[in-house]
């Protein structure tokens, strides 16, 4: 019986030696998933998945309802809402107030220039020999949840981020990541900067050589069912009778790369680079914990052109759930299932077309650009060219000019607010300096507060009624408070992910933290957001 008890110590004792040196070695463990994959997608709004739920198969959207938890009721928690802000709140756990994405754009009043989210002038490009914007996360504030993974584990996290859009893949991965690519439409290759790299990894180089853009403009985009079929959508709009399915692509074919962005191949050519990079950095293969941050920005530009009610939205979302379908199938086969943490959101919603809107008497209006509170401004008090930028509803005023011409500012202000509130077109109009005065329930002047950074913001907001934006008869876009800009999808899967759902409101800024609490990782730095507790195994 004591040889027996000595045996059984020493076995013991060499299965935790064997244990520790398995973790040592970075082989797999069960306190964290292999693989954490996020997926944005561009302009997704919430109501798409019960709108659409017909036509999806099992294995797609229907898969994380039916497997993971789906939040349905989360919010964007501030008011501008664009690409952009969205990419990085999802990823901070932060507000534009803090990490300083204020918009796609604005203007700087140091630079005393307009500025691109994502523009870096210090760096150059990789993996294209033309001239083009220079793009890095400089201009981000805070941590990512996918930086704080990086200095979770001394930087041997994989950290890459995959998008047509360039702030759509930057901004997610933060500051330290492997690389961040996305889509050059000039040459049809995936491309990074300088700020990542010195070199173009020859997996990239032997990714754009393969030219599968040319290969997919040779596939029509054809509907996946007969027109008479997509009850969900307005198929009497008179572009599907001026440019009927199916549409040929071929055309296009060694030229026009960034047609591709605008049909639903935009995602087969995002998933098929996402593929090659886990492929080439063996992401996912052992205990210590990657992430792929990938942006689907396609559904984006076809919303923005055609609006959520026509067939091309209804079509373009039948097959991103097919390609989910076969995505989640190779992470099943490449990671194994359950051991992958998967997670589905967006970064903003849309508005309906406002012509749609008012076929049906609903509220909704295209509006054209109405400059007669600034000239009755610039009348009153002799001067012209008292706004300087004009961007996400904010007027930027040209405090140089007006301090030169020795203008009482806050007189100004006031008179030019006072026009701007006699448009029929404006719900309010307001000093961003003083936010907390305006005639707004506490939830809404709180999101405008949120978006507003001191330094990186405009002087004054305007505020259009529900419904009512700038663009012509067709199309839509999104950037407002509404609820049909800021009510998105947020779904999850896999690895410490409970079955269910919750209509309890939750924030985007509540990704970062759960993500963090997943993974056992510090929150990153400027997080204001919650865990959402319920999801979590």
């Amino acid at each position: 019986m004591v040889i027996m008890t000595r045996r059984c110590i020493i076995v013991l004792f060499l299965l935790i030696e064997v244990s520790f040196v398995v973790a040592q070695k970075g082989h797999l463990t069960n306190r964290a998933p292999r693989l954490v994959v996020g997926l944005v997608v561009d302009q997704m709004r919430w109501d798409y998945l019960s709108r659409f739920q017909e036509r999806f198969g099992n294995k797609g959207f229907k898969r994380m309802q039916n497997e993971g938890f789906s939040c349905d009721n989360t919010s964007i928690p501030y008011a501008q809402t664009v690409t952009a802000a969205g990419h990085a709140t999802i990823y901070t756990g932060s507000v534009p107030s803090i990490h300083g994405i204020v918009g796609n754009e604005w203007y700087d009043r140091i630079l005393q220039k307009h500025v691109y989210c994502v523009q870096d002038d210090s760096v150059h490009l990789l993996g294209t020999e033309k001239p083009g914007d220079l793009m890095s996360p400089n201009n981000l504030l805070t941590t990512t949840v996918t930086d704080e993974l990086r200095l979770a584990t001394n930087f041997r996290s994989k950290v890459i981020g995959v998008a047509i859009k360039d702030r759509g893949s930057i901004l997610p991965v933060g500051h330290a990541p492997i690389a961040a690519y996305w889509y050059d439409a000039s040459s049809g290759n995936f491309i990074t900067s300088s700020w990542y790299l010195s070199d173009l990894p020859a997996w990239v180089t032997q990714f754009n050589k393969r030219k599968i853009v040319d290969s997919l403009y040779h596939i029509p985009w054809s509907l996946s069912y007969p027109i008479s079929s997509y009850t969900q959508s307005d198929t009497s709009d008179i572009s599907l009778k001026n440019n009927p399915f199916p549409r040929n692509l071929e055309g296009n074919v060694g030229k026009s790369y960034g047609t591709i962005a605008s049909t639903p191949s935009g995602v087969t050519t995002t998933f098929a680079f996402s593929r090659s990079a886990i492929e080439a950095e063996h992401m996912g293969e052992d205990g210590i914990p990657d992430f792929l941050a990938i942006s689907l920005s396609s559904p984006d530009y076809i919303g923005h052109a055609f609006g959520p009610n026509a067939v091309e939205i209804e079509d373009a979302y039948i097959k991103l759930d097919q390609e989910l379908a076969s995505f989640f199938d190779y992470l099943d086969a490449k990671i194994g299932k359950g051991k992958y943490t998967f997670f589905l959101t967006a970064d903003h919603a849309v508005a309906h077309v406002p012509a749609f809107m008012e076929q049906h008497k609903l509220p909704g209006k295209s509006m054209k650009k109405n400059k007669v509170a600034v000239s009755a401004t610039e009348n009153k008090f002799g001067i012209t060219g008292i706004i300087i930028d004009e961007l996400n509803g904010q007027y930027y005023l040209n405090r140089r000019l007006l301090d030169s011409a020795k203008v009482d500012l806050q007189a100004l202000k006031s008179f030019l607010l006072e026009e701007l509130n006699k448009s029929s077109d404006v719900l309010v109009a307001f000093d961003n300096q003083n936010i907390q005065a305006v005639n707004l329930p506490s939830e809404l002047k709180e999101m405008f507060i949120k978006g507003y950074n001191y330094k990186l913001s405009g002087d004054i907001q305007v505020v259009y009624k529900p419904g009512y934006f700038f663009g012509g008869a067709t199309g839509s876009t999104h950037g407002s408070m509404y609820s049909y800009d800021t009510h998105i999808p947020l779904l999850w899967m896999g690895w410490g992910i409970k079955q269910g759902n919750s209509h309890r409101e939750v924030y985007m800024t509540d990704i970062a933290p759960t993500l963090a609490a997943l993974l056992g990782i510090q929150q990153p730095s400027g997080s204001i957001g919650k865990v959402i507790n319920e999801i979590i195994k």
